[in-house]
């Protein structure tokens, strides 16, 4: 097997709707998941044990690879390179991106490579959101996250992604757990059918500004930055997942590099667009 690689792009949540807090643990949800041009690279080649280096943090890609050589019967003999631009806990998905971006490199390098669904089985087990960074284009994920609609959704716009600089990140059980405190969960069928609808009206970028605010945002600590986005010309703007990156939606670029230079100071930015 020779070495191989990957990019990993980062996603934001252009919607996500919170339901409350289910038997198993976790909480019913609809996200709608978008790629964008913010990406870590994966290398991976033959080894002669398990290594994953560049990134002393990682639990996600160890793991992913450990399950991936159980479920084929083959010996953890890969040597994985992490190039990190994706920021950490941030509510980008880097770290499930890395997972899925290597797990579909190990597994084109099997001799007998896992079909397709089993593929999808296996990283739904490692995290909710691993699915979703298996295939391309945007998707609806509901139940935990776990199912995934495709969706036609429009994909000439820019996004300023901004990452506080002096956010404390809350992990996301945290943030979920304020989220229950705060009596969130109720009303969760009319919030997704209100989501369901807009989406079927979203043909141009600027029918994005319809879909339902993120639910997590106010048990997170609130989003100023995305009320900054706003005011400076953004026809969208939220924060991503659980936090404490946001994302302003923008027509055009030259408006989201002014928007992005406004932030500077407060936050790490990014102008990036969408990605498939």
């Amino acid at each position: 097997m020779s070495s191989s690689r990957a990019v990993a792009a980062a996603k934001i949540n252009l919607a996500l709707v919170v339901g409350p807090r289910r038997s198993d643990g976790l909480h019913e949800v609809a996200t709608v998941l978008q790629r964008i041009d913010l990406c870590d690279r994966i290398d991976l080649e033959p080894a002669a044990a398990l290594a994953v280096e560049g990134f002393a943090e990682d639990t996600i890609v160890r793991g992913a690879l450990e399950r991936l050589a159980a479920a084929a019967g083959v010996d953890l003999a890969w040597r994985v390179r992490i190039r990190k631009e994706i920021p950490v806990a941030a509510g980008l998905g880097g770290g499930s991106a890395d997972g899925a971006a290597a797990l579909r490199l190990a597994n084109a390098a099997l001799s007998e490579p896992l079909a397709p669904e089993r593929l999808r089985a296996l990283a739904a087990e490692i995290g909710a959101d691993l699915p979703f960074f298996l295939e391309p284009g945007p998707k609806l994920a509901e139940g935990a996250g776990e199912r995934l609609r495709p969706l036609a959704l429009p994909q000439d716009f820019w996004v300023v992604v901004a990452a506080p600089r002096a956010a404390v990140k809350r992990s996301t059980a945290a943030v979920y757990a304020r989220f229950d405190e705060a009596g969130g969960g109720p009303g969760f069928d009319v919030r997704k059918e209100q989501l369901l609808l807009a989406l079927e009206r979203c043909r141009r970028p600027r029918h994005l500004a319809d879909l339902p605010a993120n639910d997590l945002a106010e048990a997170a600590g609130g989003a100023p930055l995305a009320q900054e986005l706003r005011a400076a010309g953004a026809f969208r703007a939220d924060l991503s997942g659980a936090g404490p990156a946001v994302y302003g939606l923008f027509h055009r670029r030259e408006e989201a590099r002014a928007a992005a230079r406004l932030l500077g100071a407060r936050a790490r930015t990014w102008v990036v667009a969408p990605v498939w």
